[in-house]
């Protein structure tokens, strides 16, 4: 399968004065351990389908479209058959998993997006490919649609309704994002980038690191999410003791063919895990070489965000992130505003039923769907 490059982007913006030093609170005490252990997309999704388009350039956009596992859904949650698709774009560095626990409180299809040939990243390019995207989902009566984002996915979410590409855009919801803090964060961006780890011993040492360094506050969120941000190494470093493992369980010829595939499958998923153990994982986006697109994605961000005619809301985990032009149309009442304190930069995942309840709350004041009884219709 040809490599893919994730549309990630832009990552979490560097941490804010003694933002990484609040992870002190996170370090476990004598006698406790935590589990850091990778849980499965499965658990928190139906199925994975991949869609494909083509943009003006002939490139191919491949999405991941991911259907919530509708019985698990709590009484208290967005029912999926009535009200809008939410289409939600995951954050720079992040992927669609980024979501995953945000699913257990409402019913949503999550997206991951990848190009193969990624030379145009710009935000005029990207938010035409959502366009494309839903098209494809749809045709040409799409169902109501709310967009949400999440960073650079809210930015996009942004150029997106801006220009008209969704034409069935119910409302817009940008999470953490906001022009004047992103502009000043990408000073010191590539920074950031190079202060972060290389590469992890494992999959449990990548989470782990990004609950202790406060990149994710929420374990299990981490758990289910990292694993869209890092991959494998291409070259694996396995002991000599797995292939040996390999060559030590011959099948004797008399064994009927049932127990023959039954002991093969059991010694495979053996030498996988231990191969696992031994892998080295990397990020799985350099995102140190999509700068020259930083600024075109968030440069008049605010003004944009504010001319858009569907109802808008923005979540933000501090009211410092408020930039001029968003105070003055927050105070004019052009959007909705509602600060999530105790969260970092990822609220989402750090604080998913809190952004559900906000989330449901703002649809149903805008009657994009009705309360009824505990749950969402």
């Amino acid at each position: 399968m040809e490599k893919q490059l994730h549309l990630n982007l832009l990552a979490s913006r560097p941490p804010m004065a003694g933002g990484f030093q609040s992870s002190s609170k996170m370090k476990m005490g004598p006698g406790r351990k935590r589990d850091f252990s990778p849980l499965p997309w499965s658990q928190y999704f139906e199925t994975m389908e991949d869609i494909e388009v083509e943009n003006e350039n002939g490139k191919d956009i491949s999405l991941t479209a991911a259907p919530v596992r509708q019985e698990e859904i709590p009484h208290e949650g967005l029912i999926g058959s009535h009200g809008p698709v939410l289409l939600l774009l995951h954050g720079g560095g992040h992927s669609a998993l980024s979501w995953a626990v945000f699913t257990v409180s409402v019913i949503i299809i999550t997206s991951d997006t990848k190009v193969k040939n990624p030379e145009d990243l710009s935000a005029d390019t990207m938010a035409k490919d959502i366009g494309k995207v839903v098209e494809a989902l749809y045709g040409e009566n799409p169902p109501p649609i709310m967009i949400i984002g999440h960073s650079m996915g809210g930015a996009i979410a942004v150029h997106t309704a801006a220009a008209n590409h969704i034409p069935s855009l119910l409302g817009l919801c940008v999470i953490d994002v906001v022009e004047g803090t992103a502009m000043d964060a990408l000073n010191s961006m590539q920074n950031f980038l190079r202060s972060r780890p290389k590469t992890f011993k494992s999959l449990e040492n990548a989470i782990e690191w990004s609950v202790k360094s406060g990149q994710i506050r929420n374990i299990e969120s981490a758990r289910v999410s990292m694993g869209g941000q890092v991959k494998k190494c291409e070259e694996s470093t396995s002991s000599p003791g797995v292939s040996n493992s390999i060559g030590e369980g011959i099948i004797e010829e008399e064994e009927d063919e049932e127990a023959e595939e039954e002991s093969n499958k059991k010694r495979m998923k053996e030498d996988d895990q231990e191969i696992k153990k031994e892998s080295i994982f990397t990020w799985r986006v350099e995102l140190s070489k999509t700068e020259k697109y930083w600024e075109g994605w968030f440069r008049g961000l605010s003004a944009l965000f504010l001319t858009c005619s569907v109802p808008k809301l923005l979540l933000l985990a501090g009211v410092d992130r408020l930039d001029k032009d968003l105070t003055i149309g927050q105070m004019q009442g052009k959007f909705q505003m509602q600060v999530l304190p105790q969260c970092g930069h990822a609220v989402h995942e750090d604080a998913p039923e809190k952004v559900a309840d906000a989330l449901a709350t703002f649809m149903v004041r805008h009657k994009f769907t009705e309360f009824k009884e505990g749950y969402l219709w």
